[in-house]
């Protein structure tokens, strides 16, 4: 198992439960490193004092605070370790929210949480009572010299924590929101029927990164000393003139592509409950 990035206490009232936490999701790809094009050496990264003229050592670096223009503050490890707050070793549950209250923008980083030996009766109650309640966990935690409000939610039987953005940290962009313009309904339902065309199941397994896979094949096509075939271009865009005609063409396109197994819904766990109650006392009546 990889190791955790953090360690500590979830508290929930007078409940406590020491956890782990370990990465959930990393971005991946190919890297390249940065080569002399003459020798194809790879070339190094070096910190220059500019006031010496000299190479500087990692073990002479110190972290400063520029308070001023070219004037700065040094602030030494051990100081910065006297000020963390007590969410650095325990993460209080704050409050409970409806998931569907928390915007996803305010989502940065996931991560699995998982409970030692001694919390794991009181972390299976808590995943329990969120997975029957729909309610989610707001808690804070302080890592990497941060102190984050995080979301706890179940999944899996476990529990994932999300770490957020605070609400001034998530930018504002002058013009966003509903264009000022007017819809026609026939066009608004002819999107609905473009949307229930294209409608599936989630299945993130099923999605990948195109452009590793070229860069993939470009690399193993170089190594056997072949080409590689120029990936064909989009044809060049013109906003949309006819919305009506558009629409029309883009659903005319869809059909038939989907499998007939992608056009049936599931029904929600609620609703599917309800119809079977309501076929029960349709059958004893």
């Amino acid at each position: 198992m990889a190791s955790s990035v953090w360690s500590g206490y979830l508290t929930f009232g007078l409940i406590s439960m020491p956890v782990r936490l370990f990465s959930g999701a990393r971005s991946s790809g190919i890297s390249f490193h940065m080569l002399h094009r003459d020798d194809l050496t790879r070339v190094k990264q070096q910190l220059i004092c500019p006031a010496d003229n000299r190479v500087v050592e990692r073990s002479e670096i110190v972290k400063g605070y520029e308070y001023r223009k070219n004037e700065y503050v040094v602030i030494e490890p051990e100081e910065i370790k006297k000020i963390e707050p007590k969410t650095a070793k325990t993460m209080e549950i704050l409050e409970f929210v409806k998931a569907d209250e928390v915007d996803p923008v305010y989502f940065e980083s996931s991560y699995y949480m998982l409970p030692e030996e001694a919390g794991r009766r009181p972390y299976a109650l808590l995943t329990k009572a969120l997975e029957e309640s729909e309610y989610v966990a707001i808690a804070k935690l302080t890592m990497h010299n941060r102190e984050y409000t995080v979301f706890l939610r179940p999944r899996d039987g476990g529990l994932m924590l999300h770490t957020m953005y605070y609400a001034e940290e998530v930018r504002e962009v002058e013009g966003f929101g509903a264009p000022d313009v007017e819809l026609k309904d026939s066009e608004v339902k002819v999107a609905h029927q473009l949307i229930e065309a294209l409608a599936d199941e989630w299945k993130p397994e099923k999605y990948h990164d195109t452009f590793q896979d070229n860069l993939k094949g470009l690399i193993q096509a170089k190594l056997e000393g072949g080409t590689i075939a120029e990936v064909e271009k989009p044809k060049k865009l013109a906003p949309v003139v006819d919305l009506m005609s558009a629409l029309k063409q883009s659903l005319a396109q869809m059909e038939g592509k989907k499998k007939p197994a992608a056009t049936t819904r599931t029904m929600p766990r609620r609703e599917a409950a309800a119809a079977s109650a309501s076929g029960k006392k349709s059958r004893r009546s």
